[in-house]
């Protein structure tokens, strides 16, 4: 008997955001572990790993076989959204990049995008760029999930097509913290920014010891560390 496989809480966490029936892709697959354990738990799932690095989808391949999953799950190597153009998805999932790069992938990639109903999107850093791509684009943020795993807190932003005019633009500020998070605020966001107040109170004493001052970007980090303060203190 095939064995079930394990995820990580973060995987896992993001499974909770894809519907039954499931076609998707996982951009960046890491040994194909997500699709693996979806098409285990739901028989009528497909999916594609896409991975970029020739080890990485080597291993996907033999993960995929050892679980007698081929038939479902599709492995491609290929750079970003490159791996769906001839496959149509209806779900996306990008886990454990920077939320900057996650971005590039999506701009890059918007015209394979047509299909795409949904965006599950867990950034490592600076989430807040993938809400200022939905902002600009016909994706809407419908939710948001805030987690801690092995001293790490992530973020899990999912996005939905926005087929009307959109009722709802992010600030600046509500794109930094996000706005369900906003509204949930608990322990974990609040540790999150805790840490992230030090690392900006860090870098704007670093910056003022500077020989030649970027008074513009030391006032962005000062505008972030007041809204930070008002976020964390607030009941």
């Amino acid at each position: 008997m095939i064995e079930q496989l394990t995820l990580s809480k973060r995987l896992e966490t993001i499974t909770k955001y894809l519907p039954k029936e499931a076609i998707f892709a996982d951009i960046g697959s890491d040994h194909a572990y997500l699709p693996i354990a979806v098409c285990q738990r739901d028989d009528s799932a497909r999916a594609i790993a896409g991975e970029l690095n020739k080890g990485p989808y080597l291993a996907a391949i033999e993960h995929v076989e050892k679980y007698q999953l081929a038939e479902r799950i599709q492995v491609i190597q290929g750079d970003g959204l490159d791996v769906i153009r001839n496959h149509p998805v209806k779900q996306i999932v990008i886990a454990g990049m920077g939320g900057g790069l996650i971005r590039s992938i999506l701009e890059r990639g918007k015209d394979t995008l047509k299909t795409v109903e949904r965006l599950i999107l867990q950034p490592n850093v600076d989430s807040q760029y993938i809400r200022e791509w939905a902002n600009a684009n016909d994706f809407s943020l419908v939710d948001e999930d805030i987690l801690e795993e092995d001293g790490h807190i992530y973020e899990i932003l999912v996005l939905d097509k926005s087929d009307q005019a959109k009722s709802t633009f992010l600030s600046d500020q509500v794109c930094l913290f996000g706005p369900f998070l906003l509204e949930k605020r608990n322990d974990t966001f609040k540790k999150k920014w805790q840490r992230e107040l030090v690392n900006y109170q860090r870098i704007i004493n670093q910056m003022e010891q500077a020989k030649v001052l970027d008074v513009a970007k030391i006032a962005e980090y000062n505008r972030r560390v007041k809204w930070i303060e008002q976020v964390i203190k607030h009941d």
